[in-house]
């Protein structure tokens, strides 16, 4: 079978295309014919060796895949051969077949395409538990979500709107607030023609946002911080713009505010019951069409560099899928 590996850590150009041996499942474990990939932020990091998880080389990047079932290890009764599926794998994902434990595959239900399944869950699940869990955010609230046109950006826009909250959207060009709009966006920033501070207090009659959801960090992140509002929640997501900024904590305490970790994939590990129900009301929204993964490319296994290329270039609205064409 063809797995796109990482032999040595790099940019995506450094990654190859190889014919391996075929998987076999260990006790509790599921082989999958892997179908569709999700491409997230986290490969990107995981082949510079820049990630909290360092896989031992050589490996295949990707974390997020759907497929079907085509081996069983022992002690699996729950799940079937031929049986669609979502799987967490931290990474091998990048292959035509991975190996998953079962506790990290979820059957799928009936009918669910396979891209937007591998385009899902990591965005809307992360998003989720942060305005839910994290932030509790209210009806009525303001909610200003940066990097609004990526995956975990976009995801946020619908599920904050779901909530009841009045949604900012800012990022860096109009047609990327264009998808924002189309996605349910109340109001747009565009942040770099404009002055992000100036423009959210104007938006907000100078009361400032309730939450901040913040995928970006860099240069965005301060001025983004000192227009949250009295007792607001600013969400720390994610580094896409590659800086971690230096936040004086200062501002902090002038605005009464909570700064907040989000890491959904430990989430999952220490809080399985609560992710659980997470998980169902974000497919019960799925499947009834209430929220939509908006998957702006796809990209064969060959090309799996240029589809982390594109994404590290900040090139992506929503997300981008790889396809094993099986």
């Amino acid at each position: 079978m063809k797995a796109v590996l990482c032999k040595q850590h790099g940019l995506p150009e450094t990654l190859v295309v190889e014919e391996v041996p075929e998987l076999v499942p260990g006790p509790k474990q599921v082989v999958i014919s892997v179908k569709a990939c999700g491409v997230n932020f986290p490969d990107t990091l995981i082949i510079q060796n820049l990630y909290q998880f360092k896989p031992p080389l050589p490996f295949s990047p990707g974390g997020e895949c759907s497929g079907v079932i085509k081996a069983v290890g022992e002690g699996v009764s729950h799940l079937q051969l031929g049986q669609p599926v979502l799987a967490f794998t931290g990474w091998g994902g990048f292959a035509e077949e991975v190996i998953a434990p079962v506790k990290n595959v979820i059957p799928l239900p009936p009918g669910l395409d396979m891209s937007v399944a591998a385009a899902f869950m990591m965005t809307y699940g992360t998003s989720y538990h942060a305005l839910k869990d994290r932030a509790q955010l209210q009806e009525g609230e303001t909610l200003l979500v940066l990097g609004a046109a990526g995956g975990v950006g976009l995801a946020a826009i619908e599920l904050g709107k779901k909530m009841g909250a009045r949604v900012i959207a800012a990022a860096s060009t109009a047609e990327k607030l264009a998808v924002c709009k189309a996605h349910g966006a109340d109001e747009i920033v565009n942040y770099e023609s404009e002055d992000l501070r100036e423009r959210i207090k104007a938006l907000t009659d100078g009361k400032g946002a309730d939450v901040i959801y913040d995928p970006v960090g860099g240069k965005y992140a301060e001025p983004a911080l000192r227009s949250i509002g009295w007792k607001g929640r600013y969400l720390v997501v994610g580094f896409a713009a590659g800086e971690i900024p230096k936040i004086p904590l200062n501002l902090a305490l002038l605005k009464g505010c909570a700064i907040m970790g989000v890491f959904w994939a430990d989430f999952r590990g220490r809080g399985p019951q609560a992710n659980m129900a997470n998980g169902m009301q974000l497919f019960q929204w799925l499947m009834s069409g209430e929220i939509k993964p908006h998957i702006s490319a796809t990209y064969p296994l060959e090309k799996a560099s240029e589809a982390l290329r594109a994404l590290m270039e900040r090139k992506v609205s929503g997300k981008v899928v790889l396809v094993t064409g099986q």
